[in-house]
């Protein structure tokens, strides 16, 4: 009898696993494709936010504060596009590991160059981000310095395997050095874009293209029917190479234009997911900087 209950101990101890993984809560999903690049094994990755969502409009749910609640580490963009969901989700996790300060909180922006900082912000402006453009996840030296700070931030909170996350970074930025030979390789320096919104200005500022003019009259205010038909007057006679939005915004007034002045409608990921194609960070920039050149 003696036997038989070691030998039961023995074989759940061996069924164990011989450590547990690292609970990622990630807000948006390039930030979740790439802690799992950096993470592989070692981590086990919870994305709050769907690619199908606005990331400007989501709001907290008790599935958020759940998986906030059980996280090692929670990591999310900054320049307040979370502002509407994150401050609640942290404080009502009342989760230790990821309050402000702690080494389970980890906003990406801190790693990264920060593009149109407004000196002062009012209502009048529109829906301005008043800590700077939110979207650099366009920008592949951007992704690489977030993706460095993911390496040290893990190291830092399972110390037992920084080496692997130092392996997994380096594979990293190698396979971005190797894209970036492709990327670079496309046609877009001097290309003019009209866009929906405010989104594209990393990708412009890395790849030499231009946005001319946006369809949004200030970022977050719908197009009214008179500004429209002055745009279309101006996309006629300036010709750019396209008009750029995403799924979740603007569309409608896109086709639109493109019917009216013969210029192409491009639609872009706006992240990882957003499109049948973008199925990780790699692919959403493959996909992102094919689209522009078609």
């Amino acid at each position: 009898m003696r036997k038989t209950a070691i030998l039961l101990i023995a074989l759940s101890l061996s069924a164990t696993p011989a450590f547990s993984k690292v609970k990622v809560v990630a807000t948006l999903p390039w930030i979740g494709s790439v802690a799992n690049e950096i993470g592989k094994e070692q981590v086990e990755v919870a994305t709050l936010v769907k690619p199908n969502q606005d990331p400007h409009l989501v709001e907290a749910k008790p599935s958020m504060i759940l998986a906030t609640r059980k996280a090692d580490i929670l990591m999310y963009n900054g320049l307040d596009l979370e502002i509407g969901y994150l401050p609640v989700l942290i404080e009502s996790s009342r989760n230790p590991n990821i309050q402000p300060g702690k080494p389970g909180n980890f906003d990406g922006s801190h790693f990264v160059t920060v593009l149109e900082k407004p000196v002062s912000v009012d209502r009048s402006m529109g829906d301005v981000h008043p800590l700077g453009n939110p979207h650099y996840h366009y920008s592949a030296r951007n992704v690489v310095a977030v993706a460095e700070g993911i390496a040290n931030a893990l190291s830092t909170i399972d110390p037992s395997h920084a080496n692997s996350y130092k392996v997994n970074l380096a594979s990293f930025q190698e396979k971005v050095r190797m894209k970036q030979k492709v990327w670079s390789g496309f046609p877009l320096k001097g290309k003019r874009y009209v866009a929906y919104h405010k989104y594209f200005e990393y990708l412009a500022a890395d790849y030499g293209l231009k946005i001319v003019a946006y369809v949004e009259p200030k970022p977050g205010i719908p197009p009214s029917a008179g500004y429209i038909e002055r745009l279309i007057g101006a996309i006629r006679e300036s010709r750019p190479d396209g008009i750029l939005t995403t799924p979740l915004y603007g569309r409608k007034e896109v086709d639109f234009l493109a019917r009216k002045t013969g210029v192409r409608g491009v639609i872009l990921p706006h992240d990882v997911g957003a499109t049948p194609g973008a199925k990780d960070w790699f692919s959403f920039m493959d996909q992102t900087l094919s689209a522009l050149v078609k």
